[in-house]
């Protein structure tokens, strides 16, 4: 008997699937096609969030089979919410098409490879640290230059090198190390996230001297592990809830705190997701939504911290700011970073026309569905360039990387940033300032 067989006209609930009720809230208004990135590249109804829903539907409804070809379909998703921003209904169809591909892998697991990548490879920090240590070298001898030199003919490997990153030193043995300041006016639990302790250490520098300037106290704990984004984009929601526990325990060893805090906006989406990951264990969905009340993106807390007295300078700095999808639409967190900008004194900051549309990064998207990345990154870029900004400033890690990827691909001298360290550098360039002043 196969159970994923298709039986017309009667419900086949999906393991790991959505709510049916959620699948018949679409009324097909068609709100989110204007928003979806997908949508606008290829005028397909099927590569709409409401085709989408529509096709999860006809599999609850026996009307289809849940096979390759509808999992390609929910795989073209960038998952980047938008859709949700605009939808009067309210549907979570986010939400509803990653449980659709949480679906497919119980039919059909995941490539072992991607297993290995996921589950393995950012099951530990230091598996991570230990991954980024090749590359590491590899720019420090130059090897990645030369090797991008001699294979610009081959546009595979080509792309592949172009997007490796520039490790800085990871800095999670550091953070544990670290001694909080004198008399803080707020403890605050950091979770570092796989990229950001790997790849972006010098950002999370940034943001834990932030943090101690506004009198935070940064506890860090030892044993956190990835927040579960990668494998729940993926369909190892499993895997997702394994990774969550994990953190909720790690970070109940550290009670009492004002707050948790991470400064890459994937991370922060997903912590605040756990209630819903975990809703169904009646051990730890109380603690989850505990854990999640509390749970802050670095541009909220620093906002709502941020004494007025304290005045970042940055003379003649054109900047603008690119949205990460899972800061502005999967958390709605869109006033605290410009609120920030804003406190930068000799700045100017330059709109960025249609800020909020992805970028093409998606977790792993740019490696899975390279032509459409590059189509979505190429509008990005030609964005960016119209503002004439120097630099443009981000709050996510695979944001960084996909621009600082369209800064190649486009010869562009832009510098691309993470909010936090524009901070740190203004406020460094203030103290200098007041320094040479008295």
């Amino acid at each position: 008997m196969n159970l994923f067989a298709p039986a017309p006209g009667q419900r086949v609930p999906l393991p790991e699937g959505p709510d049916y009720e959620v699948l018949l809230g679409c009324i097909r208004c068609g709100r989110c096609l204007p928003v979806c990135p997908t949508y606008q590249e290829t005028w397909l109804e099927v590569q709409s969030p409401r085709g989408r829903l529509a096709l999860l539907r006809a599999v609850e409804e026996g009307h289809l089979p849940l096979d390759d070809t509808v999992e390609a379909h929910l795989y073209h998703c960038l998952d980047c919410r938008a859709c949700e921003t605009v939808c009067p209904a309210g549907v979570p169809i986010g939400e509803a098409i990653l449980a659709g591909r949480a679906s497919a892998a119980v039919q059909r697991p995941r490539p072992a490879w991607l297993r290995f990548a996921l589950e393995v490879l950012l099951g530990s920090p230091r598996a991570a640290e230990r991954v980024a240590a090749p590359l590491r070298w590899a720019w420090r001898i130059g090897g990645i230059p030369l090797a991008r030199r001699l294979l610009r003919f081959l546009p595979p490997l080509r792309d592949l090198l172009d997007l490796a990153p520039r490790p800085a030193r990871p800095v999670r043995r550091e953070l544990l190390r670290r001694k909080p300041p004198p008399a803080p006016r707020y403890r605050v639990g950091f979770f570092l996230g796989c990229v950001m302790n790997a790849v972006y250490g010098d950002v999370v520098r940034a943001s834990v001297r932030l943090l101690e300037r506004l009198g935070c106290a940064v506890v860090v704990p030892p044993d956190q592990v990835c927040c579960g984004a990668p494998q729940d984009d993926q369909g190892l929601r499993e895997t997702a809830r394994r990774f969550a526990r994990r953190n909720l325990a790690a970070f109940a060893a550290l009670e009492p705190l004002d707050a948790i805090v991470a400064d890459c906006a994937a991370c922060s989406g997903f912590l605040k997701e756990y209630p819903h990951l975990l809703a169904d264990d009646p051990v730890w969905a109380e603690g989850a939504r505990a854990f999640a009340a509390r749970v802050r993106d670095l541009t909220e807390w620093l906002e709502a911290i941020w004494p007025e007295d304290l005045r970042p300078v940055a003379p003649g700095l054109r900047i603008t700011y690119h949205e990460p999808c899972h800061l502005s639409h999967a958390q709605g967190v869109r006033r605290p970073p410009r609120a920030l900008l804003q406190r930068l004194e000799g700045a100017e900051v330059r709109e960025l026309p249609d800020t909020a549309r992805c970028c093409g990064s998606a977790g792993i998207y740019n490696l899975t569905h390279p032509a459409m990345s590059k189509r979505l990154l190429a509008r990005k870029m030609a964005d960016i360039a119209a503002t004439g900004a120097a630099v443009v400033a981000t709050a996510n890690p695979g944001c960084m990387l996909q621009l600082e990827w369209g800064a190649r691909r486009t010869g562009m001298r832009i510098q691309v940033r993470h909010l936090a360290e524009v901070l740190d550098e203004a406020l460094g360039s203030a103290s200098e300032g007041r320094a040479a002043s008295g």
